[in-house]
This record gives C-alpha cells, structure tokens and sequence, in this order.
C-alpha cells in the first residue's frame, strides 16, 4: 500500500518567503556599508557565544555558576553595547545622533567594553 504522494511544488507561501528573505539578503548586501556589516558579524558572534554558554550549562553543567553567570552577562552586555554603537554609527540615523561622531560613539563602546569586562571579571571570584 503506497502513502500519499508529496508533491514537488512548494507552497505558496514558503515561495513568497523566499522571495522575500532573499530580497531582504540581497538589499542587505548591497545597501550596508561595510563596517556596519562588520559590526553585525560581531553581533551575530555574541549571540552565538551567549546561545553557545547557555546549552552548555543546560546540557553539561553549570557547576561553577558564578562563571555561568558572568560569561553570559558578558555575552549580553556586550550584545547591547555592540547594537548602540551600530545605531550611533550608522549613516541613516545621522539625525538622531547629531552631535555623537562616530569616533567618539566608538570611545564610549570601547570605555563601556573595559568597564563590563572589569565587572564580569570581578564577579567571577
């Protein structure tokens, strides 16, 4: 007895989710400038590094949870401090940020680093 037969055609929607996701990759890379794209491989890092620690402590263990605690605030910290140096630095949101240049919005990323990293340091005992 056979079961029922797939068909081969995509969907409707899975084909306009295509069309659109690809869209949305292609006007990404031609339209960000480098350095934003360098940024957000930065981003996509952390949040792999902080995805990374936290099946590790679901799966393996968490046995010192104090390390737990700070490698993954340092994750999360350094996720948020990442995401507003991109919006400082970003040309299209030149108004918003007027009198931030990006040199001075990559002082307060860097000053904010060495001030989460003192603590996440700290903490760890």
């Amino acid at each position: 007895m056979a079961g029922p037969k797939s068909s081969s055609k995509p969907s409707p929607a899975s084909s306009e989710t295509y069309v659109a996701v690809s869209t949305l990759w292609t006007s990404y890379l031609d339209q960000t400038p480098d350095r934003l794209k360098f940024i957000d491989a930065f981003l996509a890092f952390t949040v792999l590094s902080g995805v990374l620690q936290f099946v590790y402590c679901v799966l393996v263990t968490n046995f010192p949870f104090n390390a737990f605690l700070a490698g993954f605030a340092s994750s999360v910290g350094q996720f948020v401090l990442t995401a507003s140096l991109r919006a400082q630095v970003n040309p299209e949101n030149r108004s918003e940020f007027k009198e931030v240049s990006p040199e001075r919005a990559f002082a307060d990323f860097a000053l904010g680093s060495i001030v989460l990293h003192f603590f996440v340091f700290n903490f760890l005992g």
